[in-house]
């Protein structure tokens, strides 16, 4: 049974809520749990089965596509107050790529059934529209993912990641690896340690051991 604060939570962060009757609101309550996931799990993957529409409350996902070679590409981050709807490829039928969704910290969601919330979808058109809301944002993200990786130089998407990172954090410094770098703009550890050396002797960061510091954003917004 969902706590007050969890039942608050559905209702302030499904927008469809107050255009839906008693009976649904009940019925999309009842088939809600709360969950916890440590760093570093891997909560969905193609062998698994479809998991259910997502709301972090708190923590961080990453959803990624995983080629032949191994090779990961991060399609986006999901952080508090998030929703992610490709964990539920069985709600949005035209989903047919497979992801994988790892927790990046320690992370608690809420999990709503993904069949009980596809019934949902096809009887009522403001849940349907949005799901369909939902993964359109989504896919709007990958589709910038794509655009980065496939047309924009390694420097520039280095330079828009550590930007992205301190305006998100507030904070000058980022805590992170070389290698999670690495797995977020689709490219090679070796790779993001060559550039980040560079961006180092160009005055742009300052690095130490699992952290980056940005001492000149001015240079840095200047690879953009």
């Amino acid at each position: 049974m969902l706590s007050n604060d969890n039942i608050s939570y559905l209702k302030n962060t499904f927008s469809f809520w107050s255009k839906i009757d008693k009976e649904t609101q009940d019925k999309i309550i009842q088939n809600t749990t709360t969950v916890k996931y440590k760093k570093g799990e891997t909560i969905y993957s193609p062998n698994k089965e479809c998991l259910g529409v997502i709301l972090i409350k708190k923590g961080e996902l990453r959803t990624y596509i995983l080629s032949n070679e191994g090779k990961e590409v991060t399609l986006y981050r999901l952080l508090n107050d998030d929703i992610c709807i490709l964990s539920s490829s069985c709600v949005l039928k035209n989903i047919t790529f497979d992801v994988y969704i790892d927790a990046q910290k320690n992370t608690e969601i809420l999990l709503v059934n993904s069949y009980i919330f596809s019934e949902l979808i096809n009887k009522n058109i403001y849940i349907e529209n949005f799901a369909l809301k939902t993964a359109v944002d989504k896919f709007s993200n990958v589709m910038w993912t794509i655009e980065q990786i496939l047309f924009m130089k390694f420097d520039t998407r280095l330079a828009i990641f550590l930007l992205d990172e301190v305006s998100k954090l507030n904070s000058n410094t980022i805590k992170i690896t070389h290698e999670q770098i690495g797995k977020y703009i689709g490219g090679a550890r070796e790779v993001v340690s060559r550039m980040l050396k560079y961006f180092e002797q160009e005055e742009i960061i300052k690095l130490s051991r699992g952290s980056i510091e940005v001492i000149n954003k001015n240079k840095l917004k200047s690879l953009l």
